[in-house]
């Protein structure tokens, strides 16, 4: 019991008396190192240095706010002089290849002007201008009758000066004004059409189709557009050769035409992201609106046509679709059937149709597409946007470009979609209804009786009368109905067959049928089948403006039929004027197409390039052939080949 007294409390005191060293040690603090005196010095510290690094942010933050203008000038004018200093370095190197660089410049520089200009002086010269305006408004009756009768005057003396030389442009002519005179007798209200808005449309029309045509600046700007369009879209062969593989994308529709859709709609978004596409339809839809006369909400819908689709282009009026006047809708619906979306633009340019063409058709067709349906339905109520005050552009919702990228790839899922659907449908609708058409045809001895052949006599006049020539005006005519009852991709697609032909030196007629047109039957072609206005594209256009202002979708449904035919209508108007104002541009490569051609019959290419080939052939005293210019090393096989089907020329006769 001692023992374990021993370990009691009192031994547990002795205990820690006699290890108080130890409990010294515990007590005391450590003498710190000078690692540690440096972390809490640097510790001490940190607040202050903290402090002072916000102190001076805030201040450069403060002094940017307040010289921000200056700074943003003295940036711009830093990245001015660099493009400009690039611009005269490309220049003294290669004029000929910076001279597309130095066009873009050039007209950058004018609308930045213009704008410029505007800002700072634009009260100041309208009131300089305000004593002529006053005048004008004083007289505006005469100054109209005088403007007109210098028009009327003018086209008259035009047309009998060029047609003179030309005289099946004439028919062209009689096209345009029969067209427009039975869109008058079947008008809504005739008595109110709007002669400003028709004639003033008409004549933009024509003349952006005079610049484009027939001048060489306005030829050559949109050949190189087209050039360059064509050449930025063959860049979607790098994202469709790694989903889908070199196989797959030579020759097989779906993964070589869609793909560009998707390419297209992306760039499209990215456009609108920065502002570019508003600017564009802006400053058209101004132009058409001051000299037209018509509001800024259908304006502005009808320039968006140019660039977006049917459904696209109204997104942009959204907020003022319940306040439009039935006139106004029309005009929206009119302008979405008159003309193509710059997402399928691509996509025919990929078939092989000229890229010039379509981009001009397209252009050209909005101020008709106004004028044509300011006379099918014209306007008798008062519009609420008569100016373009109150009427704004929505922005883009994206954050970035890479959003606007990604979103526009995704929506045109959509519309690939769409395309394949329809066209998988509408070929197996059209194969379907070409046999049983065979097959009743066979009934009667007629077996070669089809819808393209129903086609081709219902709307042959038309084709003829927009400046076809008769024996191609029958194709022509198929094209027509097919873009009408199918869709313009199907009618691009036989368009595009014709055309390979052409150039490929196929016979013109094989077993009495017409293989292929004539160049100036393709362009015509071109711009009547550049539009969305077939009866599949009703419920499109239903289906999007109904989402828009569901409250008028009896509204809707009362205009679209005849929106419909007032947008083929404007398309067939704007081939007239193209066959009107067609000169031969295409450059024919006669040596390559007679040593690729068979000699199997007769066509106006291959009589072209055989009297080229005679025009350059001489026989010499001992009746040997010598060739000039570019036949120099021609093949006396080709003029024998020539000779066998033209012989009725000076250098045949040795051959018979």
């Amino acid at each position: 019991m001692e023992k374990m007294a021993s370990s009691s409390p009192d031994n547990n005191h002795i205990y820690c008396a006699d290890n108080a060293g130890f409990e010294m040690e515990e007590d005391v603090p450590p003498k710190p190192s000078d690692k540690t005196t440096a972390w809490t010095s640097d510790k001490k510290q940190s607040p202050k240095v903290v402090r002072k690094i916000t102190e001076t942010a805030s201040k450069v933050k403060k002094a940017y706010k307040t010289h921000s203008t200056l700074i943003k000038h003295i940036v711009f004018g830093l990245l001015a002089t660099a493009l400009l200093a690039f611009l005269i370095t490309a220049c003294v190197l290669d004029l000929q290849r910076a001279l597309a660089l130095l066009i873009m410049t050039c007209i950058v520089v004018f609308f930045v002007v213009y704008e410029l200009v505007k800002r700072l002086l634009g009260k100041q010269i309208l009131q300089f201008f305000t004593p002529a305006c006053s005048f004008l408004q004083r007289y505006s009756k005469w100054f109209k009758w005088l403007v007109a009768l210098l028009a009327v005057v003018g086209l008259v003396a035009w047309l009998g000066a060029d047609t003179a030389r030309k005289p099946s442009h004439l028919i062209s002519f009689g096209g345009l004004c029969t067209l427009v005179t039975l869109l008058f007798i079947f008008s809504a209200r005739p008595q109110a059409v709007s002669g400003r808005a028709l004639f003033v449309g008409l004549g933009l029309q024509f003349i952006l189709g005079i610049f484009i045509i027939r001048t060489e600046p306005g030829f050559q700007a949109f050949n190189w557009l087209g050039t360059q369009i064509q050449t930025f879209l063959n860049y979607t062969t790098a994202g469709s050769r790694f989903i889908f593989g070199d196989q797959l994308i030579d020759g097989i529709f779906a993964f070589q035409a869609l793909p560009i859709v998707v390419f297209f709609s992306s760039v499209m978004s990215i456009l609108y992201y920065v502002g570019a596409m508003q600017w564009i339809i802006l400053k058209i839809a101004w132009l058409m609106q001051i000299t037209m006369g018509t509001s800024a909400t259908e304006t502005l819908s009808v320039a968006g046509n140019i660039f977006v689709g049917q459904t696209e282009a109204p997104l942009l009026i959204r907020p003022y679709l319940m306040d439009m006047t039935k006139s106004e809708i029309h005009a929206v619906m009119t302008g979405g059937f008159a003309t193509i979306a710059g997402s399928v633009l691509g996509a025919y340019i990929s078939f092989g149709i000229n890229a010039s063409n379509l981009i001009a058709a397209s252009v050209m067709a909005a101020p008709c597409a106004l004028a044509l349906s300011k006379l099918s339905y014209p306007e008798v109520e008062e519009s609420k946007f008569k100016t373009e005050e109150g009427v704004k552009l929505d922005s883009s919702g994206e954050q970035n470009v890479l959003e606007a990228a990604s979103n526009g790839a995704s929506a045109s899922i959509g519309l690939v979609a769409n395309i394949a659907v329809n066209l998988l449908a509408f070929l197996a609708i059209l194969k379907f209804l070409n046999a049983a058409l065979s097959w009743f045809g066979g009934m009667v001895d007629y077996p070669q009786l089809s819808f393209e052949n129903i086609c081709s006599y219902v709307f042959m006049p038309l084709a003829f009368i927009m400046g076809a020539d008769w024996e191609d005006s029958f194709l022509v005519a198929e094209l027509i109905g097919v873009k009408l009852f199918l869709n313009e991709f199907v009618a691009y697609q036989n368009l595009s067959r014709y055309r390979t032909k052409r150039l490929a030196g196929v016979a013109e007629f094989i077993n009495g049928k017409k293989q292929w047109i004539s160049p100036r039957a393709e362009t015509i072609s071109t711009y009547a089948l550049c539009g969305f206005a077939n009866f599949s594209s009703i419920g499109i256009m239903l289906g999007g403006l109904s989402a828009m202002a569901p409250d008028r979708k009896s509204d809707f449904a009362e205009i679209v039929i005849r929106a419909l035919i007032t947008g083929f209508c404007t398309s067939l108007v704007n081939a007239c004027v193209a066959g009107i104002l067609y000169v031969p541009r295409e450059i024919l490569d006669c040596i390559s197409y007679l040593n690729s051609s068979d000699f199997s019959g007769t066509s106006t290419d291959l009589q072209s390039c055989c009297n080229s080939l005679y025009g350059s052939t001489n026989v010499t005293a001992n009746g040997n052939f010598t060739f000039e210019g570019q036949w120099t090393n021609v093949s006396l096989t080709i003029l024998q080949s020539c000779c066998s089907v033209y012989n009725t020329t000076a250098p045949c006769e040795r051959f018979f």
